[in-house]
């Protein structure tokens, strides 16, 4: 189906991302870390190759870290049968083939493909015997994650770590290319000590917002003027009200921005609002949600907003979380703190309620947004939790070190042979060129064996039907008034960049054999794009929440109950896993991983999905913050170098979600 990020040689720290990769897709060796057994001598060490970040360059270097720092590292075992587990993955998800949705067991996965406890077992002894702690070993043994002084794990790897200026952050990573003794090398495929993966994020924005990379989400840039006469009043459907801005696209009047939709539109939009006569609400199906931390107030929140809107409350039929204890939280600077997750979790288990108010949530949350994001996916897939995975998170771009990206794609695949469908949100930035200098798609979203949900921004009349869909992309112009009137501050449609979904050519991943034929050569260039569907991720047409929010992250406690209007494709992910329980229960079929079935089926009729191409005119909100009280009108389908286009485009993928698409995909 696809080739894995091939395996290249010892990586060098100041390695640039061009020459990792060319050296990456000269390589022909595929699987894990072909690392020799040298001697049965503790002094023979061997390197293991892409397990520094091309980030920790001498010119980012801030200097050696302070031995004490507490730092958290990750080693990754390699599949016994890398091969065939990725031969057992295709078939089991490709229409046509004889193991088609004949997936294994979680026990049978692990008893076949797995690494063995022993090698696990020799490499934790190891670490533990060198004086690191050990705080997870997945039922898989797929990975360890332990803890330790910096100059315990520097010994330990061989290397020093140092501090590196990146992404406005100073982050620890190693100096030089760990090393194992060959006795232990020989039973490892990569090692992760670099704080990179703490920027993970949530991929959620909300009104008047910009995206947050690797920071919190923070208030778009405003100038010195004070506000305008517009006053836009917000709409609870598209059109209900309409504010006289400066001309703009030739007209002066325009739609307000949307106040949030509640869940009965959402099920009206996907065509899903009918199916509760019938007894389809997603009775039987289990959508698991991972996320970092964990939101105190999640089940009085969630009740709360559906007392509001008329929606039934949680029970223990539609509600279980695992999730550690504050104690157990680490990282919480770099990780945004619980409070710049709980947002997440909100949108996440509302919106999905939203749409399968029947269906089983099943909250799993990471000690941090780290190797903790690591054992709750581990938690789902070796204990066979659920079906359908949601994850509303992702690195900044591809920009991790290949150890750790071919770590969490054994965790895909091993989801895969198991039929569980992962769904990843493609990302909040576009391109990413604004933060890394070039244009890349994120990372999990952009993996081969995961289903990319991108983004669009939609109109939902008065009718619940919509009014109009097209890419999410928001740039907004600020309304400022001169000695002319009302004008604008920059020239259209704007300076001020409100989101967009992210997407594009991977720069790892080659074209897997399920996008050949139908993503255009001139996106693909024989390499995998993302993302592959898209759902409502607009905050402008976005979705309300209930929340009483977090004000105290070192006690956890909340503030009064309010609603939120978030989007992101944090919002669409969600809606896409929920849409596909709702689809699961009426077909009585179990998609398991849905990107063959989901290209076949646009093979066969592209008419099944909404294909969301460049408005003919123009669409503009006007829209004015509850909090300066400034106003701007946002201009819609702006995406970076993204674009809408007929046919498979890297903004929307196939096309947006629906009721009747998924269900053809389904039937396959």
């Amino acid at each position: 189906m696809q080739r894995r990020p091939p395996t290249p040689g010892r990586t060098e720290p100041n390695r640039t991302r061009t020459a990792l990769v060319a050296i990456a897709t000269a390589a022909c060796t595929v699987g894990a870390v072909a690392l020799a057994a040298g001697p049965a001598d503790a002094a023979t060490r061997h390197t293991l190759p892409d397990s520094v970040p091309t980030w920790a360059t001498s010119t980012n270097d801030a200097g050696t870290v302070a031995a004490s720092t507490d730092v958290e590292g990750e080693v990754y075992l390699p599949l016994r049968n890398q091969q065939g587990a990725e031969a057992l993955a295709t078939a089991v998800s490709t229409p046509g083939n004889a193991r088609y949705r004949k997936p294994l067991s979680p026990s049978a996965w692990i008893a076949k493909y797995a690494p063995t406890k022993a090698s696990a077992d020799e490499v934790t002894g190891y670490l533990r015997a060198q004086g690191l702690t050990i705080t997870a070993v997945p039922a898989s043994h797929e990975f360890v994650v332990f803890r330790g002084p910096a100059s315990v794990v520097g010994s330990v790897l061989g290397t020093s770590l140092h501090r590196y200026q990146h992404a406005g952050k100073t982050l620890v990573a190693p100096a030089s290319a760990p090393s194992l003794p060959s006795s232990i090398a020989g039973l490892v495929s990569g090692v992760s000590v670099d704080q990179g993966r703490l920027l993970t994020h949530p991929e959620l924005v909300q009104q008047g917002q910009t995206p947050a990379t690797s920071t919190p989400a923070r208030t778009l840039r405003q100038q010195a003027t004070g506000p305008t006469g517009i006053q836009a009043k917000c709409s609870q459907y598209d059109g209900q009200n309409t504010a006289t801005v400066p001309a703009a696209y030739g007209q002066t009047q325009v739609r307000t921005f949307a106040c949030g939709y509640v869940p009965k539109q959402i099920r009206s939009a996907y065509g899903v609002d009918g199916l509760a006569a019938k007894g389809v609400q997603g009775q039987g199906q289990t959508v698991a949600i991972i996320d970092a931390y964990a939101s105190p107030t999640i089940v009085q929140d969630t009740n709360s907003y559906s007392k509001q809107n008329g929606e039934p409350v949680l029970t223990s039929a539609t509600f279980a979380q695992r999730i550690p204890s504050p104690s157990q939280f680490t990282d919480q600077v770099l990780c945004q703190q619980p409070s710049g997750w709980q947002g997440e979790e909100t949108l996440d288990v509302q919106s999905v309620h939203a749409v399968a108010p029947a269906a089983k949530i099943l909250y799993v949350g990471g000690t941090n947004c780290g190797g903790g994001l690591d054992v709750a996916m581990s938690k789902v897939l070796d204990q066979g939790l659920a079906h359908l995975v949601s994850n509303s998170y992702g690195d900044v771009g591809e920009n991790v070190p290949l150890s750790s990206i071919r770590g969490q794609e054994n965790l895909h695949i091993q989801a895969a042979g198991e039929g569980i469908g992962l769904y990843f949100s493609s990302g909040d930035n576009g391109d990413e060129s604004a933060a890394l200098g070039s244009a890349q798609p994120d990372f999990p979203a952009s993996s081969p064996w995961v289903t990319a949900v991108g983004g669009t921004s939609l109109g939902i009349g008065a009718n619940g039907r919509k009014t109009f869909e097209t890419g999410w992309g928001d740039v907004l112009d600020q309304i400022v008034s001169s000695d002319r009137g009302d004008v604008y501050a920059a020239p259209l449609p704007g300076d001020l960049v409100g989101g967009g979904a992210g997407g594009g050519r991977s720069t790892i991943f080659d074209q897997p054999a399920y996008q050949k034929g139908v993503v255009p050569s001139s996106l693909a260039n024989g390499k995998r794009v993302s993302p592959d569907l898209a759902a409502l991720a607009d905050p402008y047409t976005g979705f309300a929440i209930g929340i009483r929010p977090i004000t105290d992250d070192s006690t956890l406690a909340t503030g009064d109950f309010v609603n939120e209007t978030y989007g992101g494709t944090s919002l669409a992910s969600p809606l896409t896993a929920a849409l596909m329980a709702i689809v699961q229960q009426s077909t009585h079929v179990r998609l398991g991983f849905a990107n063959p079935s989901l290209y076949a089926t646009y093979r066969a009729a592209p008419k099944a999905f909404h294909d969301v191409q460049p408005p003919g005119s123009p669409i503009a909100l006007a829209y004015t913050s509850a909090t300066s009280g400034k106003d701007y009108l946002v201009t819609l389908d702006h995406d970076t170098s993204l674009s809408t286009a007929k046919g498979y485009d890297d903004v929307t993928g196939l096309g947006s979600v629906s009721f009747s698409g998924l269900t053809r995909a389904a039937q396959r």
